[in-house]
């Protein structure tokens, strides 16, 4: 019996907004999955997805992986972490110059 019905009347009575409460069931459907696993999980395929073209990020952060395909627009090759400079240090003018260089 809940604590309305003790207080009330002791049966549910239809139409009652306080019996009809406490008769609810929550649901957290997507609610219960964070935010947090939904971000790694795009994070996650936009590196695979980079991976995929070629280009070898610095890491799997929106921030590494966006930073990488900016870097391979400019230097019209593939961006690799482990070979060239830092992804955000690759302007056109180090990409002219990795260019040169044959890097």
């Amino acid at each position: 019996m809940s604590l309305h019905q003790e207080r009330t009347h002791p049966e549910f009575v239809e139409g009652c907004f306080g019996c009809k409460i406490g008769t609810l069931e929550l649901a957290p459907g997507d609610a219960r999955k964070p935010i947090a696993q939904k971000k790694w999980d795009g994070e996650l395929a936009a590196y695979r997805a980079a991976r995929a073209e070629g280009i070898q990020p610095g890491g799997t952060t929106w921030r590494q992986i966006n930073a990488a395909r900016e870097a391979s627009e400019k230097l019209n090759k593939p961006y690799d972490a482990n070979t060239m400079p830092a992804a955000q240090k690759i302007d056109q003018r180090v990409a002219n110059t990795m260019r040169e260089v044959g890097m």
